[in-house]
């Protein structure tokens, strides 16, 4: 019963923009931080974005900040990842997750090792 599902992925051409959405079920979100991650073929997962669970506090990967913007509407359960600019090396499965509650930095919660759910992901290719 416990579920998130991402969906607004597919392709797009280099510049273009895109609206990931995670919808959670069998759990309240407003709870925990949650986080977008992404892998390639041949790569390591990797956080891209993540945000806490009041929405205070935000973290970007470097190869992201200034396009990317990670929001979260807990009365609808939902996280969204708004992407802009997209470019080639986007092109990855991005997976949303829900992180441990502890104490910790968004920073250093936004780690695989931090997980506790995955969804299954949604691909975006970003190509011409």
């Amino acid at each position: 019963q416990l579920q998130l599902v991402e969906s607004g992925g597919g392709l797009v051409q280099p510049g273009g923009s895109l609206r990931l959405s995670c919808a959670a079920s069998g759990f309240t979100v407003e709870y925990y931080a949650m986080g977008w991650f992404r892998q390639a073929p041949g790569k390591e997962r990797a956080g891209v974005s993540c945000i806490s669970s009041s929405a205070g506090s935000t973290y970007y990967a470097d190869s992201v900040k200034g396009r990317f913007t990670i929001s979260r509407d807990n009365a609808k359960n939902t996280v969204y990842l708004q992407m802009n600019s997209l470019k080639p090396e986007d092109t990855a499965v991005y997976y949303c997750a829900s992180i441990r509650r502890v104490f910790a930095t968004i920073q250093t919660l936004c780690s695989t090792r931090r997980v506790d759910y995955w969804g299954k992901g949604t691909l975006v290719t970003v190509s011409s």
